[in-house]
């Protein structure tokens, strides 16, 4: 650590920070800063580093073949780093969170130690804000604990959007919830042709807040052809196994609930679940949860991991009643595409010729005085006669009496009587 620390005093001063995108030769700095980061990290946050820094190295090869033409597996190898004079500063990770690619995640930012944080930090976040166009909304997930990542998120425009907590059920837990049996009477199983029910049930669940932010339609919930064997192959190398259904309601014709079982055949991590219910319908959650237990037992035993949201309060209170283990809470944050403003550099109107730029303005040509005469006729003098003009009265030819009579001025009146 001290001989790395009097590498990094030797440098130029003056030597300027490379944001570039991520190589081969990068692993091993990445590795590194990666361990080296696992204090500040929670037991969740270390394991998905590690998977992630495991299979980057196995599978760097593949990935960048796979980026350079449209696939699901395009944007798995979207990493840049900071380097400064051959040595590695920093790592950012990001992906698309949505097919249209109008929403951006930031899976991670790793930094080396000793190094000023708050700015290296903010350079690899510019340069995704910079060189990521089609991103309108940028969406990260922080542990509320993690006070220098909170600064750092916070001072480049990111604000609070939801709180998540994970829970953790037992498997003895999980055993007794499976000796229920779930009232599910109209459990179907997933295909592409339920995506409308399931864009539907997702649109409900959530405030309109995180619905914008999140920006899904029915393509999020669609699996291509390529798509479907790419998860196979995945879950034939990880040894897992997926599973998925949703309930019907054939009175409205909606999905009211869903779920999804990544489920470990190794026994080596804990089976984790996904859970989308609808507010109106909160009952399900016993009954889905006895539905995932039964699924679980065909397993190793091993404990079942959800999250729930700061706006599910029934999911909450029910996890607290059941006994299910608080392991973390994290904090999501969105950046808006309006924060650029922000950051645009102020034009002065000092240096602007106001006259060159008005020219349009002018009249092209002298103005044709037109036959409306705006002279009242009660102060014409007394010599004068009112000649008849264009101004006179018009006859609407008897539609509207009184707006005709209304029409004749006071003079010719008091000729008339004279």
């Amino acid at each position: 650590m001290s001989a790395r620390i009097k590498m990094t005093s030797l440098l130029p001063r003056n030597l300027s920070v490379v944001i570039r995108p991520v190589q081969y030769r990068d692993l091993d700095g990445i590795e590194r800063i990666t361990q080296e980061s696992f204090a500040a990290l929670t037991p969740k946050g270390a394991g998905f580093a590690i998977s992630q820094m495991q299979r980057l190295r196995r599978w760097y090869g593949l990935l960048k073949f796979l980026s350079w033409f449209p696939n699901p597996l395009q944007y798995r190898l979207c990493a840049y780093v900071a380097e400064q004079g051959r040595l590695l500063l920093g790592m950012i990770q990001v992906s698309p969170f949505n097919r249209t690619r109008s929403t951006w995640r930031i899976d991670q930012v790793l930094l080396e130690r000793g190094v000023d944080k708050q700015g290296i930090g903010s350079q690899l976040l510019r340069h995704c804000f910079e060189s990521i166009l089609e991103a309108r909304t940028w969406l990260l997930e922080v542990n509320i604990n993690d006070v220098e990542a909170l600064a750092l998120y916070r001072q480049n425009g990111f604000q609070r959007l939801a709180e998540m907590t994970y829970w953790e059920i037992g498997p003895e837990l999980l055993a007794e919830l499976a000796q229920a049996e779930p009232d599910l009477p109209n459990l179907m199983p997933v295909s592409n042709a339920d995506a409308q029910l399931l864009y539907q049930l997702d649109t409900a669940s959530m405030p309109p807040l995180v619905r914008q932010v999140f920006d899904r339609n029915t393509r999020d919930f669609k699996t291509s052809l390529f798509g479907a064997l790419t998860d196979a192959v995945k879950q034939w190398l990880t040894k897992t196994e997926v599973v998925s259904g949703y309930v019907f309601e054939p009175q409205r014709k909606a999905a009211i609930g869903y779920f999804q079982v990544q489920l470990d055949r190794k026994g080596e991590v804990p089976h984790a679940a996904t859970l989308t219910v609808h507010p109106a319908y909160t009952w399900l959650y016993p009954e889905l949860l006895s539905q995932l237990a039964r699924i679980a037992q065909d397993f190793p035993q091993q404990g079942l991991q959800l999250a729930s949201s700061d706006y599910q309060a029934e999911r909450e209170e029910y996890l607290e009643r059941i006994g299910a283990k608080r392991i973390e809470h994290t904090l999501v944050m969105s950046r808006s595409v309006w924060h650029k403003l922000r950051e645009s550099k102020f034009v002065s109107l000092e240096g602007i010729q106001w006259t060159d730029m008005l020219q349009g303005l002018q009249p092209a040509r002298k103005p044709i005085p037109g036959g409306m005469s705006w002279i009242q006729p009660g102060k014409l003098p007394s010599s004068e006669k009112p000649l008849p003009s264009k101004s006179e009265p018009i006859n609407f030819s008897g539609k509207n009496p009184s707006m005709e009579a209304s029409l004749i001025p006071e003079s010719a009146d008091v000729q008339q009587e004279n």
